[in-house]
């Protein structure tokens, strides 16, 4: 079923003037302020490059927007408290806000695509996604207004600004330099470590969480996800191997948790429709599925627990930034 669009005239943003020319790829050596930086730049740019895309409809530019977003959330989680300045829960809010206009949207796409998917051409499944249409319709409508408001407008620039010089980067007390003047070798392997101990523990109970824990451990997931895939640059020939071995066993956890949340969030949004998506919900609750997803996710996550975490060693000792 075609998708809506809006036509309109796209706000055209783009970041604040940048104070000074960063290299171009991370290295192990690299302070913790220029990393952060060139990180953020990265994913910051990656959300305007879908901007057009998005406001016209497009599914895909809809997903990887999203995709951009929360890795740009996970690098600012991943540098504090470096970055953890007076200005920074107002950056955060603004960019939960700016997630929480496309989520509805994206959850919209999935379930329509997950009906089609298992109904086919059946009359009155068309009829009953004439709803979810309807629905879909009107909520990107409130998004393309969004994504064109001046709020999008400050928030790019008030995230561009802060990400550059924010009152984080000329703190003067010791602690505050030392966060800063950390290499990121020394930083990542701490933060990597910590991270994957806090989410094997809580996996180790996956199958007694509720559908909201089991949202919270799915967010842990992705944020492990998303910073490896960040820290690219790092890892030399030798630890890449390591790498791809542990990336593919949390996108394998993320894929069946990400399936069990879209499950939940189908069944919610079929209830939502005045009764229209009654008969749409139980498509969404399906016992068999969720055990399987679990078990998928249980063994990923076992498999993970007998991965040596990342050393220092891991990362590339010789890697040099490249202008």
């Amino acid at each position: 079923m075609a998708r809506p669009t809006t036509t309109s005239t796209t706000v055209r943003t783009t970041p604040a003037a940048r104070r000074n020319a960063l290299p171009g790829r991370l290295s192990p050596g690299m302070a913790c302020d220029t990393a952060f930086r060139i990180i953020a730049r990265r994913h910051l740019d990656a959300v305007l490059a879908q901007h057009d895309g998005t406001c016209r409809g497009d599914p895909d530019a809809l997903h990887q927007i999203r995709i951009a977003l929360t890795h740009l959330r996970t690098a600012i989680r991943f540098f504090s408290p470096m970055v953890d300045d007076a200005l920074r829960p107002n950056v955060w809010a603004e960019l939960k806000w700016l997630n929480g206009q496309l989520g509805m949207v994206r959850d919209l796409d999935v379930a329509i695509e997950r009906i089609v998917a298992e109904s086919g051409k059946e009359l009155a499944v068309v009829a009953e996604l004439q709803h979810w249409d309807e629905k879909r319709t009107e909520s990107h409508r409130l998004l393309a207004r969004a994504l064109q408001s001046a709020r999008y407008r400050r928030l790019v620039e008030q995230t561009s600004i802060w990400i550059e010089s924010g009152p984080w980067s000329t703190r003067r007390s010791k602690e505050a330099m030392r966060l800063r003047r950390c290499t990121l070798a020394e930083h990542a392997t701490e933060r990597l470590a910590e991270w994957e101990t806090t989410l094997l523990k809580k996996a180790r109970k996956l199958r007694k969480l509720d559908v909201e824990k089991r949202h919270k451990l799915r967010i842990l997931n992705k944020r492990l996800t998303y910073s490896i895939e960040s820290l690219q640059d790092l890892f030399a020939e030798e630890s890449l191997t390591k790498q791809k071995s542990i990336l593919k066993k949390l996108r394998k956890a993320q894929r069946s948790l990400g399936r069990l949340n879209d499950d939940a969030r189908g069944h919610a949004l079929a209830a939502s429709l005045n009764g229209a998506g009654l008969e749409a919900s139980n498509r969404f609750r399906n016992r068999k599925r969720e055990k399987t997803l679990l078990r998928t996710a249980s063994t990923a996550y076992r498999k993970l627990d007998k991965t040596k975490p990342f050393r220092s060693s891991d990362l590339a000792p010789s890697s040099e930034p490249e202008v």
